[in-house]
């Protein structure tokens, strides 16, 4: 599936960068194969429009922040938070021409972060209760670029039978590559996956297991959000949470912005968010390097029979007919690489 092929995908909302960047002014993203500029207006909240003055189509982002106005830094046109150009220096009377406006797109903070959908969206950002429940600290992890594909990243963070194999270095167990429980059950949103499996808990983890036993257990209660989010929870035996939120925003057809974020409900003392951090990244290190190694046009249609599956491959199975179901409701088939050539 090329995304930005598929006009339904341009209607929900998607995680772009911390709120935190736009305090050094207004920042550039690709949203789709849209490049968008994205401010923070004066009462805090953020707004985005195309990243293209209608003037000479100079980069908005190279500009500068007025009030709640973003500034072309070529000859210091000003557009509002709906596209509207609202000044022109060089015009007596400040007089616009008609026609002088860009596209605006619908642009949120939430749970620290810029959310941005291009067109009307289809549902709120999902909620993540944990964010303001008492007994949880928030902790930013990463905001990076993969050459990879949306729906690859997704269907990858709930493929346990790649954990001995890819994940040999950190938690892996080769000999168990069988969880010893598994359940997967749909909803409105995509769905649930429940699963325990015994994992490796090397020296370099045990803060973050909160064991020092050489092997303890995971339960893994996950939720995959329509189109690539992730809500990841992991308990252990202790009682511990560690709650990974994923976000896998389509940048292009073969790059996404990951943008991840972390609770748990410890205390700094126990384990600090940077010794967190770095073991998450070897994680995800390990999956970045056979991810960049795919096709990112993954097929949604399994019936054209691209790849071939087993058993294990359920919840991508499930991601993939969710996808097409949701593209066909919107009147629209998958485009992938041999339509778009044809």
């Amino acid at each position: 599936m090329l995304v930005t092929q598929q006009k339904t995908l341009r209607r929900f909302w998607y995680a772009i960068m911390p709120m935190a960047r736009l305090a050094s002014g207004p920042q550039p993203f690709t949203l789709l194969g849209e490049p968008i500029v994205i401010w923070q207006k004066s009462d805090g909240s953020p707004a985005a429009v195309r990243d293209r003055c209608c003037h000479r189509t100079a980069k908005l982002s190279k500009g500068f922040v007025e009030g709640d106005h973003i500034v072309c830094g070529y000859h210091g046109w000003q557009y509002d938070c709906r596209g509207a150009c609202v000044k022109i220096p060089q015009s007596p009377g400040n007089t616009i021409p008609p026609g002088a406006k860009v596209d605006a797109f619908h642009c949120q903070e939430k749970y620290g972060y810029v959310w941005v959908a291009l067109e009307d969206p289809l549902k709120p950002v999902f909620e993540i209760p944990e964010h303001a429940a008492p007994g949880y600290r928030c902790i930013q992890q990463f905001d990076v670029r993969w050459q990879t594909g949306a729906l690859r990243l997704m269907e990858n963070s709930f493929d346990a039978a790649h954990f001995a194999f890819v994940h040999k270095g950190t938690f892996g167990q080769f000999q168990a590559q069988k969880p010893e429980f598994f359940e997967i059950r749909e909803t409105d949103y995509g769905f649930e996956a429940e699963t325990r499996l015994v994992i490796n808990n090397p020296p370099a983890s045990h803060r973050i297991t909160g064991s020092t036993e050489p092997t303890t257990r995971r339960h893994f209660r996950n939720q995959w959000h329509l189109p690539f989010n992730r809500r990841l929870g992991l308990s252990y035996p202790n009682g511990l949470e560690h709650l990974i939120v994923t976000c896998a925003t389509p940048i292009d057809d073969a790059h996404i912005q990951i943008l991840q974020w972390l609770y748990r409900n410890d205390s700094e003392a126990d384990c600090p968010a940077s010794e967190l951090n770095d073991w998450d990244l070897r994680v995800i290190a390990e999956d970045k390097e056979i991810l960049e190694t795919v096709d990112a046009d993954a097929p949604v249609d399994v019936s054209r029979r691209m790849e071939q599956n087993m058993a294990a491959d359920q919840p991508g199975l499930i991601m993939r007919r969710r996808l097409l179901a949701l593209l066909q409701a919107h009147g629209e088939q998958e485009v992938h690489r041999a339509t778009a050539q044809a």
